[in-house]
């Protein structure tokens, strides 16, 4: 979703900009006559596609890296007790691959569908104790690998240096594919603002939008129509609305046997919502229809300032809120009966090393594995999940 879109509004510029930022812990105070929705979480890694009508499937090339164009092949040979290709480069750069990665990711019609872009290579087919039998560059220029069983790869220069293992090579294409740049903030944010009319028209609007989303976690658009069903009309803009059991949509108001303290007039506690959820939201969209006569404040902190505040000044309640799991539950009627529960710790860590781990979620699927390594190991502190847009009808 958010790939269509960025891709879309693209501007070079974003070529400049580097990894992802993580999402923000929001909370907002009671407020009569909103309506709210929400959208999957966005992607963290953004592939890149000239769509031209054709949809995300569409193969398309991707941007020149911060390597340049990619020089031809000088020569190529199979260092066989690493098992690795040296291929040379016209710019005397030299670049390793391993046997078991090229084989895997042997782009003849045979074993990749060039329409998807996907992996037709069955894994119970790949022989990873490979060896190759020759190699050599093709007169067009190509790597043209010949293996054991005589099956042959060709692979296109520019294809092999944008995928060269080297720490530069990755680095310029994190700086590529991710948006890295993050802020940190406290009181003294001035909350990015935007017109709705031009979001929703104009594609470097919209693109300006999303990138201060993803940098601070809440954009304030301003000057929408009075009127419901605004929220849906601006989650088309970037993609399609997430069903929950309050629907694809609600009225945020007060109300007799409220089934949630959102429905309430009074004040709410700073909070993250759906924590009972297991994928809570990744945007949420709230927009002022009717606003209160007094009160009705909103309150908006950011949850990763928090959490590295917290880390910084009190180490143990740290670690606390990063091994202790929580229960959270949720139950009612709206747009169906529920009852859900969620045991989730309060802040998350993804760590580059952990003594002991239990599975949780598996994600197998061959066909769409990347042909780009990373091996960046994580540290990165994430807590909570929600990013918030905000819309008024007033100017």
């Amino acid at each position: 979703m958010w790939t269509t879109t960025i891709a879309r509004c693209t501007l070079s510029t974003m070529l400049k900009r580097s990894s992802v930022l993580a999402c923000r812990a929001l909370t907002a105070g009671g407020r009569p006559g909103w309506a709210a929705a929400i959208s999957p979480s966005p992607s963290l890694h953004l592939t890149w596609r000239q769509l031209r009508g054709h949809g995300t499937q569409a193969p398309a090339p991707l941007p020149s890296t911060a390597l340049g164009d990619s020089p031809g092949v000088r020569q190529v040979r199979a260092l066989e007790q690493e098992r690795l290709l040296e291929v040379e480069w016209e710019d005397s750069v030299q670049s390793l691959y391993p046997y078991t990665w090229l084989r895997d990711n042997c782009q003849c019609p045979l074993c990749t569908l060039q329409s998807a872009q996907a992996r037709s290579l069955l894994l119970s087919q790949l022989d990873i104790h490979t060896g190759v039998d020759r190699v050599q560059v093709t007169d067009n220029n190509k790597v043209s690998i010949v293996w054991p069983d005589q099956h042959t790869s060709e692979f296109d220069p520019e294809w092999l240096r944008k995928r060269c293992f080297s720490p530069a090579a990755r680095q310029a294409l994190q700086e590529e594919l991710f948006l890295n740049e993050r802020v940190y903030w406290d009181s003294e944010l001035r909350i990015p603002t935007a017109s709705f009319e031009e979001v929703l028209h104009d594609d470097k609007a919209a693109l300006a939008w999303l990138l201060a989303l993803r940098r601070v976690g809440i954009v304030y658009l301003k000057g929408a129509p009075v009127e419901q069903g605004q929220v849906a009309r601006l989650s088309q803009r970037i993609g399609y609305l997430r069903l929950t059991f309050y629907g694809h949509t609600w009225q945020v108001q007060d109300k007799p046997q409220a089934n949630n303290v959102a429905y309430t007039s009074g004040k709410l506690c700073l909070h993250t919502d759906y924590p009972a959820l297991h994928y809570p939201p990744g945007v949420q969209f709230l927009h002022c229809l009717c606003q209160a006569g007094e009160g009705g404040e909103s309150e908006v902190v950011d949850g990763f300032h928090m959490a590295d505040q917290l880390r910084r000044e009190d180490p143990e309640a740290f670690r606390t809120l990063t091994s202790l799991r929580v229960d959270f539950t949720d139950t009612g009627s709206d747009y169906c009966d529920f009852i859900v529960q969620s045991k989730n710790h309060i802040i998350d860590c993804v760590q580059a090393r952990r003594s002991h781990r239990t599975a949780a979620h598996n994600k197998y699927q061959p066909a769409q594995r990347s042909t780009r390594l990373n091996f960046t190991q994580l540290s990165t502190v994430l807590p909570t999940r929600a990013q918030n847009v905000c819309i008024s009808s007033h100017l």
